[in-house]
């Protein structure tokens, strides 16, 4: 195709659908659904524990997808999967409004999970990792910090759900969702080249060899998954980025019960809860412009820092007093949130543009069973002890694993 004279890169553009959409799922699917549980709990009698099994079924989607998703991504380009994926948000927001069993809201709530791992993750942002190279992680952190912002919009979700009713509200989220997320899908391109460009806009240029790619790496790589399976460079990426969304979405599901349990008011607890989403956003944007001017892993490095000495911190709020909470929690937000754009930054930079959605994919897919792990961990330790002081120590322990599992990434090649 011939390439059209954008007055701005059309990358950008790319970047914003992605950004929006992010805000969308993030507001009302992800953080949102918080609001909508204890209605539902209500209304049908059933466990928190029943209506939270929901949360874990949506990681155990995430996990098994996102490798497929990658694959289908490096086939079929991202904009089938992003209408795709719209598509059935929609229908499954629409089932939820009208369950009646247990059975049916499960059923819902993985339609939704399925529709939501082609729209958000892999697609999007190996989508941003084609269309750009020597602004790949700032525009990176710029897309991640779609979700982060949409965590901000749980009052208003919660407003509508109080003013219509749930069922009402899943329905006008449902037909939200085909009314914003569908037309935003069709900005979607696959790669610049189909279209006239290089990455970061330059316009029928070749690009030096040694620019923007590490001294061992290149965007022309095209590396089997088999050999990615058996490539140590592989799994220092995935086991490192294990260990940090283990420990962040274990903070984020306890945040709240665990400030309960020393003692704060849930109005004041879920105030603290919110800073952690709130901060996410400086270090996604933070994160992203740094990433394109140092080296990635020693940026991603500094993000686990940050979140293993705020879990730190945070582990002695209930001895130190409520004066170092709202700094574990600011540095618990940004060590969360700036790791985020450096995972797809690294695997692009190791492995190349190739394949980036199918690697990008099988690094999430290994990484998301912190997902599942995480909150169960966390949940035990409290069953069994009473207090979450040790899980908050311990998971800064692991934290300090994937430092050394990252630092440690050998180069491209070197097998298991």
């Amino acid at each position: 195709m011939e390439a059209k004279n954008y007055k701005v890169f059309y990358g950008w553009w790319i970047v914003g659908a992605g950004f929006f959409i992010a805000v969308y799922i993030g507001g009302f699917i992800y953080f949102g659904f918080t609001a909508v549980f204890e209605p539902i709990a209500s209304d049908f009698g059933w466990s928190y524990a029943q209506v939270s099994f929901a949360a874990s079924l949506r990681g155990l989607q995430t996990s098994f997808l996102a490798p497929i998703v990658g694959l289908l991504m490096d086939r079929w380009g991202p904009r089938r999967l992003v209408f795709t994926g719209a598509v059935i948000i929609g229908l499954g927001l629409l089932l939820l409004s009208r369950i009646n069993s247990l059975a049916t809201f499960y059923g819902a709530f993985i339609l939704i999970a399925m529709g939501v791992s082609t729209c958000i993750g892999v697609v999007p942002i190996a989508t941003v990792g084609n269309w750009f190279q020597k602004k790949a992680t700032l525009a990176t952190g710029i897309l991640v910090s779609g979700a982060a912002v949409g965590g901000l919009m749980v009052p208003l979700a919660t407003r509508l759900i109080d003013i219509f009713e749930w069922r009402t509200a899943m329905a006008i989220f449902g037909f939200g969702a085909w009314g914003i997320l569908l037309p935003l899908s069709l900005l979607f391109r696959h790669k610049p080249e189909q279209y006239g460009y290089l990455p970061d806009g330059d316009f029928h240029r070749k690009l030096p060899a040694s620019e923007g790619q590490s001294s061992a790496q290149g965007n022309k790589l095209d590396i089997g998954v088999k050999q990615v399976l058996k490539s140590k460079t592989f799994w220092h990426i995935a086991m490192g980025f294990m260990c940090h969304i283990l420990v962040m979405n274990a903070v984020i599901t306890h945040i709240m019960p665990y400030l309960s349990s020393i003692g704060l008011t849930r109005s004041f607890s879920s105030l603290m809860a919110s800073a952690i989403p709130a901060t996410s956003i400086v270090g996604r944007l933070g994160f992203g412009w740094l990433g394109d001017k140092f080296d990635k892993r020693r940026v991603a490095t500094l993000g686990f820092v940050l979140a293993s000495l705020g879990l730190l911190s945070l582990g002695y709020v209930a001895t130190a007093g409520t004066r170092i909470l709202v700094p574990s929690l600011v540095l618990i937000g940004i060590g969360w949130g700036g790791p985020v754009p450096m995972m797809p930054a690294l695997v692009r930079e190791y492995f190349g543009r190739v394949r980036l959605a199918t690697v990008l994919g099988l690094v999430m897919g290994v990484a998301a069973l912190g997902v599942m792990a995480g909150p169960l961990l966390a949940g035990l330790t409290f069953d069994r002890l009473g207090s979450y002081q040790v899980a908050w120590l311990g998971f800064a322990g692991l934290v300090v694993a994937g430092i050394i599992s990252l630092v440690t990434t050998p180069s491209v090649g070197t097998k298991i």
